[in-house]
């Protein structure tokens, strides 16, 4: 791993991520980046990993009170903060490789939260831990440092299958499919329980609560009543995809998705019609939570 320590001047710290004229890849994206927000990362420090580059600034949010203990929890920005984002990073990005595609993973971590702001606009950062941008991730760092080492990982898994795959940005692709494919993603290999990571939806069902339909766009709006139960049946609707066709099916299904509509896409995929596909998804979810 190569640490670059760049405390003071934008210029040093422009001509070591650019190198020699030319050079492309990771370093020369960093270069563009900086350019962008040249007054957020003055004196940051920049950690390149195997496969990712972080780019962070000295003083970031502390983990605060009552957050969990664990490496790297008394800072997001100092050199062993950034250094562990960037092996999970790596690690992400192997995980995301295998399902969703190739990605370089370029984790940016701003010193606050209005700085995150400003860097994801104009997607927001309320409520969330990161965002994924077009070719880079962003962190949020109070919350991201509020959260556990497997959490850590499984949002850096989510939003880096968000690069991979572009997001989606046809503009029809059904946002649980999107959401539960990047969360499908994130848990593979995180070793969580199904009722732990979907802890809210699992205490609707045993309340005699089950979902009725597929969460819509509406549900995954900042400040939805029902956020982390939208993610956690979308999430749950492409772990039955992966369960009962294989994971390849899934794959198929969002691919197909992205090029037609989702009644077709389904039956593409899956050879079932969306009532057949829905009917499935909520008895998986009541097997699964109950």
């Amino acid at each position: 791993m190569r640490v670059v320590w760049l405390w003071a001047a934008l210029a040093g710290l422009l001509a070591a991520l650019t190198g020699p004229p030319g050079a492309g890849g990771p370093l020369s994206l960093a270069h563009a980046v900086i350019r962008e927000h040249p007054e957020i990362w003055s004196g940051a420090e920049v950690v390149q990993g195997e496969r990712s580059l972080v780019i962070g600034r000295p003083g970031g949010a502390q983990g605060g009170a009552g957050a969990p203990a664990g490496p790297g929890l008394a800072g997001l920005s100092g050199l062993a903060g950034l250094s562990d984002l960037a092996r999970r990073a790596d690690r992400a990005a192997l995980t995301v490789a295998r399902v969703a595609g190739p990605v370089r993973p370029l984790i940016l971590v701003p010193a606050t939260t209005d700085q995150a702001a400003r860097l994801a606009a104009p997607a927001t950062v309320s409520g969330l831990a990161a965002v994924a941008g077009t070719d880079r991730v962003i962190i949020e760092p109070r919350s991201f440092a509020r959260l556990t080492d497997a959490g850590r990982d499984v949002v850096l898994a989510h939003e880096l299958t968000h690069v991979a795959t572009g997001a989606a940005a046809d503009g029809h692709t059904p946002k649980w499919l999107i959401e539960g494919f990047a969360d499908y993603v994130g848990y593979l290999g995180a070793g969580i329980p199904v009722t732990t990571a979907a802890a809210e939806l699992a205490a609707e069902v045993r309340a005699g609560s089950p979902p009725a339909a597929l969460p819509g766009p509406s549900s995954f709006a900042a400040g939805s009543a029902r956020l982390a139960q939208a993610y956690e049946e979308a999430w749950l609707a492409c772990r039955y995809v992966a369960g009962r066709f294989g994971e390849r099916a899934l794959v198929t299904l969002y691919r197909e998705s992205m090029r037609s509509d989702p009644r077709t896409a389904l039956g593409r995929a899956l050879g079932m019609t969306t009532e057949e596909f829905t009917a499935a998804w909520r008895e998986y979810v009541r097997s699964e939570l109950s």
